[in-house]
């Protein structure tokens, strides 16, 4: 039975108020609340009450240059030399005056080819899409718990300023309540440089004592001023490593990040969930635990494009295992391989394989695993375990020799909703320190280190 999403009640929409006015206008709101449906009055509607969530977007520019294959910097809503070159070229291969700025016609241009490699879907995730026009991310958290959202929208363009709008939404479930939970949302748009002059008023619009939650929705910078203030004051910095243009660099900073003191989360890492109980619940029975140790051998098949949840899971893997990371090399090509090599505690050697895969329908999680699996170059060890993604996700894995072990142990992972709002909306009901996902991400970041070299 499908459920029907929650209808949402605009309480105010988006409304232009100056800077100084932002906590008098929301107040107002509440003041003035009054509504009534077809059958008398609606219930009464809760205030944000329970966390403030700091969202900061990526900038549209940027992400529809990476989006289109024509950037590959990191996306922090500066316009600097390599943005603008990644401009220049499209407005040449399209014959458009080649001046180096996000013009409305070069935009268009890009949204053309973002949506072509969609599928035709013109909406992206990352232009302003949880902005105060949208209460899509209420959908998920407000269902919860009520909060208050604070949107940084960075755009290209002259410096003028920051505009701010405020609004609130309450969903109204069909099912009967005596309370509407509402969010409260302030959305601040202005260009990198603006909103990170008005960096420090941001603290003053969280609620009080209450969790505080930063949502970096671009690339990660621990030199970025804002990034620093407001990680600083938060109690969880989340990213989604999906969306890394450099997904290796970057995991390498989110490593440097967490050294600092930095409470992280990675909603891709989230999504890991499923294949990791199925790892360790392969290993249950006691003969096969036994033979863990046998294991010398990994395979991972990932989607083509983005390595960061196959390498997090390979950290993962390596962390519980207590393998030590001694070789990265990697092949760019149809297939993308990286081979990392191990080194156990009883100094026997543990050869790893990532591909990427090219799939013809891309979801919309970049990277996703397809399958896994683990072997021994000991043919009487009991360790063969072979994991996938949906039915023909292990066809690469057999053909390859994966189903010649005796001792194959086989089953399809529980695909479960993997979209940022619905794991975000869970990251906010904890906040703190995640020891196991930073232990996976040293060793991640331990495998990068070598592959710098």
């Amino acid at each position: 039975m499908t459920t029907q999403a929650p209808t949402i009640y605009s309480l105010q929409a988006p409304k232009d108020v100056s800077l100084t006015d932002i906590e008098g206008e929301l107040n107002q709101i509440w003041q003035s609340y009054g509504i009534s449906g077809e059958d008398g009055a609606l219930p009464a509607a809760t205030r944000a009450t329970t966390f403030t969530l700091v969202v900061y977007e990526s900038e549209e520019t940027q992400y529809l240059l990476a989006a289109a294959g024509f950037y590959t910097g990191p996306i922090d809503g500066i316009l600097g030399p390599q943005t603008q070159t990644a401009l220049r070229e499209v407005q040449k291969q399209h014959g458009l005056e080649e001046t180096g700025t996000a013009t409305p016609e070069t935009l268009t241009v890009l949204r053309e080819e973002v949506a072509k490699r969609h599928g035709g879907d013109t909406a992206t995730d990352n232009s302003a899409s949880y902005g105060a026009d949208s209460p899509r991310i209420a959908d998920e958290i407000a269902l919860r718990n009520p909060c208050r959202i604070i949107t940084l929208s960075p755009i290209a363009g002259e410096d003028e300023g920051v505009k701010a709008q405020v609004s609130a939404y309450c969903p109204i479930q069909k099912r009967s309540s005596t309370t509407l939970v509402c969010c409260e949302y302030i959305n601040l748009t202005g260009t990198a440089a603006a909103l990170e002059r008005i960096g420090g008023m941001v603290p003053e619009l969280l609620i009080g004592d209450l969790p505080k939650f930063l949502w970096w929705k671009a690339t990660p910078d621990p030199h970025n001023p804002l990034f620093k203030r407001l990680g600083s004051i938060c109690n969880n910095v989340i990213v989604d490593s999906c969306n890394f243009n450099e997904p290796e660099h970057d995991l390498l900073a989110l490593q440097g990040l967490i050294e600092t003191g930095v409470p992280l989360a990675d909603l891709n890492w989230g999504r890991l969930a499923a294949w990791q109980e199925l790892t360790a619940e392969a290993f249950d029975p006691p003969q096969r635990r036994a033979a863990l140790p046998e294991v010398d051998r990994v395979n991972i098949d990932h989607e083509k494009g983005n390595p960061a949840q196959a390498l997090l899971f390979l950290g993962w893997l390596a962390s519980r295992l207590n393998w030590r990371p001694v070789a990265y090399e990697k092949e760019i090509g149809d297939y993308n391989i990286r081979k990392v090599s191990f080194v156990t505690d009883n100094q026997r050697k543990v050869e790893a394989e990532l591909a990427g895969v090219p799939v013809g329908d891309v979801g919309d999680i970049v990277g996703d695993l397809i399958a896994f699996r683990l072997s021994s170059t000991n043919p009487q060890a009991d360790c063969s375990t072979l994991i996938c993604s949906e039915t023909g996700g292990c066809m690469r894995m057999e053909t390859h020799g994966g189903a010649q072990s005796t001792g194959l142990f086989q089953q399809v992972t529980s695909l479960s909703e993997q979209k940022a709002e619905v794991l975000l909306s869970q990251q906010v009901q904890r906040w703190g320190r995640e020891v196991l996902f930073e232990e996976s991400l040293y060793v991640t970041g331990e495998i990068m280190k070598l592959g710098a070299k």
